[in-house]
């Protein structure tokens, strides 16, 4: 059994709360991220997590908002190889209501091909990519939870210095929680505690 330790972590500024083990730490100081994205890693095993408030997209229908919002992120990261291996149904989350309004949440997991910083497609990870979309539209935000999990690592990615290269290691075979069940874990405890931020 997984030996990670879990803890409600505050966000932006303590307003929202979110929990996962506490071997992710926070580097949004360090990789010098906008505002409005809060970003996890646990250097060992090249896993992040990120939490990232979006302006809603009126645009997007709720079943295809976390598919849609994947198919953006590998465009925005110049992924190659994209594919959704699942998706979910649109389900409510009653813990995330406002005025009555109960926030819909969708998830999509996919596999691309993505480099690292300004590395080249010649040093591109093969990673499993987990995200949730929680829309609360009653204050026009569309909230995306993401997980990345590397599956093969490039010789040629800097990860390869820390993680070393090849194929990765299942997380539950070093006492680690496996990145699909700290992503459950995000998504579901995700609460706002002051709406005062939207």
């Amino acid at each position: 059994m997984p030996q990670d330790i879990t803890y409600q972590h505050p966000l932006f500024g303590g307003k929202i709360s979110c929990t996962f083990p506490n071997r992710f730490q926070d580097v949004s100081d360090i990789r010098e991220v906008p505002d409005h994205q809060e970003v996890f890693a646990d250097p060992n095993r090249d896993e992040s997590l990120i939490i990232e408030l979006l302006e809603f997209r009126p645009d997007v229908a709720d079943d295809e908002s976390a598919v849609w919002f994947l198919h953006d992120l590998a465009s925005e990261q110049d992924a190659e190889g994209t594919l959704v291996v699942e998706q979910s149904g649109v389900l409510e989350a009653p813990g995330l209501t406002y005025y009555n309004t109960p926030a819909v949440v969708t998830t999509a997991v996919g596999q691309m091909a993505i480099s690292k910083g300004r590395q080249g497609r010649e040093a591109q990870n093969i990673v499993k990519v987990y995200l949730a979309n929680l829309r609360l539209k009653e204050v026009d935000t569309d909230v995306l939870i993401t997980a990345y999990e590397p599956i093969v690592i490039n010789p040629l990615s800097e990860s390869a210095d820390t993680v070393g290269a090849g194929v990765a290691v299942p997380a539950a075979q070093v006492g680690c929680t496996p990145m699909d069940e700290v992503f459950k874990l995000a998504v579901t405890s995700f609460r706002v505690l002051d709406w005062s931020l939207f």
